[in-house]
């Protein structure tokens, strides 16, 4: 019996239909390695893998791999659109009111449970999107210790 070996990345796009180039895959390497990242951080972690890439090209590369559903983006209301590696399932987000920090969370009811709208008014439904609001453990500290110190 022979164990089956990880896909590489670049098998990972030809799989969905995209041409393979060096930008693309250090692109997604660098957005399955990051923690919602925004473009511009992308584009550095591409940039210290390929070298010059423009951030059009970053933005264009980006489409291209949240269309095949390599990649997925959010966007947090008042915040610049993030991406993330993590795709396939229905997982929703903490988000920090102070500092914008992104935590993942699993779908509160289960696995697709949580795709049932009360009133789907005829759509079909396919994800559903939930931002928790708060505040992270480091920033509920520091506004703990600030108020106590006053």
């Amino acid at each position: 019996m022979t164990a089956s070996r990880p896909e590489t990345t670049a098998e990972e796009l030809r799989g969905a239909g995209l041409r393979v180039t060096a930008a693309r895959v250090a692109l997604l390497d660098a957005v399955r390695e990051g923690d919602h990242l925004g473009v511009e951080a992308l584009a550095t972690g591409v940039r210290a893998r390929v070298g010059h890439i423009s951030l059009q090209a970053v933005y264009e590369a980006l489409h291209a791999l949240t269309a095949a559903g390599l990649v997925r983006r959010l966007e947090p209301p008042g915040s610049p659109a993030l991406f993330e590696g993590r795709v396939g399932d229905n997982h929703h987000h903490l988000v920090c009111r102070s500092c914008g920090v992104v935590a993942d969370v699993d779908c509160a009811v289960g696995h697709a449970p949580c795709l049932t709208a009360s009133d789907d008014h005829g759509f079909a439904v396919d994800e559903a999107e939930v931002l928790y609001w708060g505040l992270c453990p480091r920033c509920s500290t520091a506004r703990t210790a600030h108020s106590s110190a006053q």
